[in-house]
């Protein structure tokens, strides 16, 4: 089998959706409908709950898969915290779908749009922190309004490379250069075989008939190696030419900062010799003065 019948190289590229900005608009009873949060007020414990947005958002496989885990947990801690602020059925829906529309720009794209997904957040905050029908309504406090960007902040923007990582795919970019008048390289194989080797089995290799030591055919002359192209040569003049000039400036600085250096340690040397001589003078002289 060919080399090219084993590699399946995709005819198009696929469209990866780049980051981009949203229009924010009210969100209230999007995702969560007045039964619903009438369901999960009524919950007296964790599993409940949790029970209930597997039945809303179709997460039965929560404890199996560790994405929907992931949507699980930032699902459950949302509503907690809606539960610890004593918010309202209209603040609990608003602020989940919140929390669910921004987490869901998050995901859109592979590439960085943190600056994309935290203005969108922020302006889903100013659509009911401001009465403004039918753009915004007025259901947040400026205090609510503080609260829920402190905790988004410290929980799901603190982590938001983590939830890119485990939601989106990776994105791997093949790059293959052309060189003008260099040959053509032969594209790499899976086994390390070249394609001539690939192409012809090792059973159906002819065999070479057995000749005897006397009649052997002399050794055929090497043939000269291929002669260097002319761009070849002059990328390679061009190299050495600044390694060369690279090196010279390497040596100078060098060479200065030697040089500097041995100034700065005689002069110091001197400073400390002379300094020794005036006190050694002195003291000769106030010996004198004493026995005087």
């Amino acid at each position: 089998m060919l080399l090219n019948e084993q590699m399946e190289i995709p005819s198009e590229v696929p469209k990866i959706t780049q980051p981009r900005s949203h229009k924010a608009k009210v969100c209230v009873w999007s995702d969560l409908t007045v039964n619903d949060v009438d369901r999960i007020r009524e919950s007296l414990n964790a599993d409940h709950i949790k029970q209930v947005l597997a039945d809303v958002f179709n997460l039965d496989d929560h404890k199996d898969n560790l994405k929907t885990g992931i949507v699980m947990d930032l699902y459950f801690y949302t509503l907690q915290f809606a539960r610890d602020n004593n918010f309202t059925k209209e603040k609990t829906s608003a602020f989940f779908s919140i929390i669910k529309k921004t987490h869901e720009v998050c995901i859109e794209t592979p590439f960085g749009n943190l600056d994309q997904t935290f203005s969108y957040f922020k302006d889903l905050l100013l659509c009911h922190a401001v009465n403004r029908p039918p753009h915004s309504i007025e259901l947040f406090t400026p205090d609510e309004i503080r609260k829920i960007t402190e905790y988004t902040v410290n929980t799901y923007f603190r982590h938001f490379k983590m939830y890119k990582y485990a939601f989106t795919p990776l994105v791997r970019l093949d790059l293959s250069l052309t060189y003008t008048g260099m040959p053509e390289t032969p594209p790499p194989s899976e086994a390390g075989e070249t394609p001539a080797e690939i192409d012809v089995p090792m059973e159906e290799a002819p065999e070479l008939p057995e000749t005897e030591p006397a009649e052997a055919p002399p050794a055929e002359p090497k043939s000269p190696e291929p002669e260097e192209s002319k761009a070849r040569k002059e990328l390679r003049a061009m190299v050495q030419s600044y390694l060369t000039e690279e090196i010279k400036k390497m040596k100078l600085s060098v060479e200065e900062q030697l040089k500097a250096t041995e100034d700065s340690l005689s002069k110091k040397i001197d400073t400390a010799e002379g300094g020794g001589n005036k006190s050694g003078k002195g003291g000769r002289g106030s010996a004198k003065g004493k026995k005087k």
